[in-house]
């Protein structure tokens, strides 16, 4: 261990590296605003926060206790020079803060008079066409015992989910248990993914996802699930269920939108920060980073040093999650599934950052191809598809055991 707390300290010493504002989303506080709805009884009552922005920009929504209240990241806003207490509607809540807390990072904190809960989460350009959004998201009052917060406010200042219940880095899996596959439909719940009409991403992946666990049970696997219905779950507290599972390989689905004629055919994607392709950054934008080691709280940590001790740990995992990417790639192609002219890609998708699983992410088409809609309400592809997957699976399966016997000779 002495190794690793010489890297901390070098990492401590590495320089943050400063940051254009000019190239950064600002409010504009005249069309922005906090609502109430309903007449004031002296209860708490939904309230819609809107926030118009100079340009889109990710975000992501959590709640804390004691007091209650309403976190939203966004990477990045400056609020410079931008008073919150000015924000039409303020005086609906006991307290309301926003401001940059971390490099990359700024963060809008606001008190809340009672237990809530989300019910809408959306960001739509700006009308008029100005290249600007506006983000508005609706929250509820809920009762005490329905009130799902993230963890505690160090956990969430750090910007980690609290650490799942098993050993750091866990070994292989043991050769008298099946593999164990997570599955993860991508999106649910309030956030239903890419829309074309009435078609919702987030459901036409819970149907696939429950197709092919059934295959890959019969085929010898246990499926670990990250959701098996249309409820919302954060992007770190898939991979925690992941880990809590004891899951051997994760696997996230999705099915996701860009404009018509960008992208078409299946691909599957592992993890690379450094992929810059413009469809790839967009696909990107739709998710966002995790995450941290498995059963190491990373509270208190530089991200500089947090990011070091998890590509330390990536050195063995990546590989793997680039063999199951071929034999899937191989497998769906003996299978006559047309896939994208570069079906293994890289992208910075967080749901692949996780250091101790292998993983990888299978977007099974493009909601906006009308080849690739027609395949996935298909059930002839999406059997010969799911079958490919278990087939790579038992094959990669077989490989990994004993490349990891000979590692041990």
């Amino acid at each position: 261990m002495r190794w690793l707390f010489a890297l901390l300290l070098v990492c401590l010493a590495w320089p943050a590296l400063a940051q254009d504002s000019s190239a950064l989303a600002r409010i504009d506080l005249a069309h922005s605003a906090l609502l109430a709805e309903g007449r004031d009884r002296g209860k708490p009552r939904p309230l819609e926060l809107q926030l118009a922005v100079s340009q889109p920009v990710p975000y992501r929504v959590y709640f804390l206790d004691g007091p209650p209240r309403l976190v939203v990241d966004f990477r990045e806003i400056d609020f410079a020079g931008t008073d919150a207490q000015a924000l039409p509607g303020r005086e609906l809540v006991p307290a309301l803060r926003w401001g940059r807390f971390r490099p990359g990072w700024s963060r809008l904190v606001m008190e809340l008079p009672g237990p809530y809960a989300l019910r809408m989460a959306v960001q739509r350009p700006a009308e008029g066409g100005a290249g600007g959004a506006l983000v508005k998201l609706r929250i509820e009052p809920v009762p005490q015992d329905e009130f799902a917060t993230r963890g505690n406010a160090l956990s969430a200042l750090w910007d980690l989910p609290a650490p799942a219940a098993v050993a750091p880095l866990p070994p292989r899996r043991a050769a008298d248990r099946p593999l164990r596959i997570a599955l993860d439909p991508g999106h649910g719940g309030h956030d239903p993914g890419a829309q074309v009409g009435a078609i919702y991403e987030a459901a036409v992946m819970l149907g696939f996802a429950r197709e092919l666990s059934e295959i890959l049970t019969r085929a010898g696997f246990e499926v670990v699930p990250t959701r098996s219905d249309d409820s919302f779950v954060p992007l770190e507290r898939r991979m925690t269920l992941a880990r809590a599972g004891q899951a051997d390989l994760f696997i996230s689905l999705h099915a996701d939108a860009l404009p018509a004629g960008e992208a078409a055919g299946l691909s599957i994607y592992t993890w690379n920060p450094q992929a810059d392709d413009r469809a790839t950054r967009e696909l990107a934008m739709r998710h966002d980073r995790t995450d941290l080691l498995a059963g190491l709280d990373l509270a208190g940590i530089d991200d500089q040093i947090a990011d070091v001790l998890m590509d330390m740990a990536r050195i063995e995992t990546q590989p793997r999650s680039e063999a199951f990417a071929k034999f899937a790639v191989s497998e769906l192609n003996r299978a006559g599934i047309v896939m994208h002219r570069r079906p293994m890609r890289g992208a910075a998708f967080s749901v692949l950052k996780s250091p101790d699983i292998p993983s990888v992410l299978i977007e099974l088409g493009f909601l906006t191809d009308p080849g690739d809609r027609a395949n996935l309400f298909d059930p002839e592809w999406r059997a010969r598809t799911a079958g490919a997957i278990a087939q790579a699976a038992s094959l990669w399966a077989r490989d990994d055991a004993a490349r990891a016997a000979l590692s041990r000779k």
